[in-house]
């Protein structure tokens, strides 16, 4: 069986590759020799081939572009520019060494897993998280000691309606930043890291009070995209908001969403594991799989952050507000999450604002009693409604933990902190 291999090689190297394909035989034919970006796009989605042969320097090609061949079906193994090129960060099937060796990449890439494309640049994938994870151990390291292991991700997730997200996300960092072991002053512990993901406006900025002149999830996206991005550029654009905390902040306009494309994000992550020991992601609302809507299936994802932190994330934080709209938005948005493969396991419910003027006079019994008939949960974390406490620390551009540490939302916040960290951290043993 012959197998269509589409070209976009760059120089001399592609008349080697075309000769060496040719001299296979029937097991590969070149279909297509194309002369730029967009007409391998092109030639992969109107699938003239299972294999894309292309040049790292081929001008456009960047971790996206690749995401958008291996979706139209193809496996693509890369031509480096020049000896020694980096390229993992590309999410590519295979790197080819040299021209002559076409033929044995592309019968690897073939053999290579369909779903997952191999990234040299990568940690080790995460384990998702069932009941008991093992946790970051101590990120003091001696020279020539391992490295420690990759950090924990908490994506903060919630429906429409603004069920306080970035409220609840903010403190949750905050809260896990002030209980780390050495957060008050032992400058070799790993920080806590919190990212604004919201592509609808993030507000994570406004929120601490910081000087947001350039969005820092932007930056680190596009340092993805070029393969730049490692923990030492990751540090430089997340600056430190309070002890412990550091902030990659987000776009606040929305139209600005194109330049947070998933496929970047995901190395964003990898690079957040290295940097902290914990990540707490403000994601935003909307789950919807956009492109499938337009023609274009490979067009840019308007959800695709979300998306994105959702997959990665080894706990789901998931908040509604504690009113009859806001649980019933709760109810149906626990099943859009079971679509979207966040299972049961993964997740964490929370009810924001719980007050009695909108739940009755026992709005906590309510709410649980609620969520168990009809969505099945048997536990969910109670945030009380306390708005001059959240509101002064607005005004003061301050977390709650610093602002209002007494006040009965900020206890329930910690109380969530330990839950969650508690829950991924391992039990210890002997």
């Amino acid at each position: 069986m012959t197998t269509g291999v589409v070209c976009a090689v760059r120089g001399p190297a592609e008349t080697v590759v075309v000769r060496e394909l040719a001299a296979a035989g029937h097991r590969f034919e070149v279909t297509r020799r194309c002369a730029d970006l967009a007409e391998l796009l092109a030639a992969g989605a109107a699938g003239l081939g299972a294999l894309a042969v292309v040049s790292a320097d081929l001008p456009g090609l960047d971790r996206e572009a690749v995401a958008h061949l291996r979706g139209s079906g193809l496996r693509v193994v890369v031509v480096p520019g020049a000896p020694g090129d980096r390229l993992g960060h590309l999410g590519a099937d295979g790197v080819l060494g040299d021209a002559h060796d076409v033929v044995a990449a592309l019968e690897a890439a073939l053999a290579a897993p369909a779903d997952v494309a191999p990234d040299p640049a990568a940690p080790p994938p995460a384990a998702r998280v069932a009941a008991r994870l093992d946790g970051p151990a101590d990120p003091v390291s001696a020279p020539g000691a391992p490295a420690p292991p990759p950090g924990r991700l908490v994506a903060v997730w919630g429906p429409t309606g603004a069920p306080g997200r970035t409220t609840l996300a903010v403190g949750l960092a905050a809260e896990i930043a002030a209980a780390r072991p050495g957060a008050a002053g032992d400058a070799a512990a790993r920080d806590t890291l919190l990212v604004d993901a919201d592509t609808y406006g993030g507000t994570v900025a406004q929120v601490l009070g910081l000087l947001d002149e350039a969005p820092g999830v932007a930056a680190a996206a596009r340092a993805a995209t070029t393969g730049r991005l490692d923990v030492a550029v990751l540090a430089t654009l997340t600056p430190v908001a309070a002890p412990g905390l550091r902030v990659l902040t987000g776009i606040s306009r929305a139209e600005r969403w194109p330049e947070v494309p998933g496929p970047s994000l995901d190395l964003v992550w990898a690079a957040a594991r290295d940097l902290a020991a914990w990540t707490v992601v403000d994601t935003g609302f909307c789950l919807e799989d956009d492109e499938m809507l337009s023609y274009d299936t490979r067009a840019p994802r308007r959800n695709a952050a979300t998306l994105s932190a959702l997959a990665e994330a080894d706990a789901v934080v998931v908040v509604g507000t504690g009113d009859p709209v806001g649980l019933q938005r709760l109810v149906r948005a626990l099943g859009d999450l079971t679509e979207a493969g966040v299972g049961a396991e993964r997740r964490v419910v929370v009810v924001n604002r719980l007050r009695a003027s909108a739940s009755g006079p026992r709005p906590g019994d309510a709410v649980r009693a609620a969520l168990h008939r009809y969505a099945g949960v048997d536990h969910a974390h109670l945030v009380p409604e306390d708005r001059p406490a959240c509101d002064g620390a607005l005004l003061a551009g301050r977390t709650l933990t610093e602002h209002a540490p007494g006040s009965p939302a900020r206890r329930a916040v910690q109380a969530l902190a330990r839950h969650v960290v508690g829950a991924l951290t391992p039990v210890p043993v002997g």
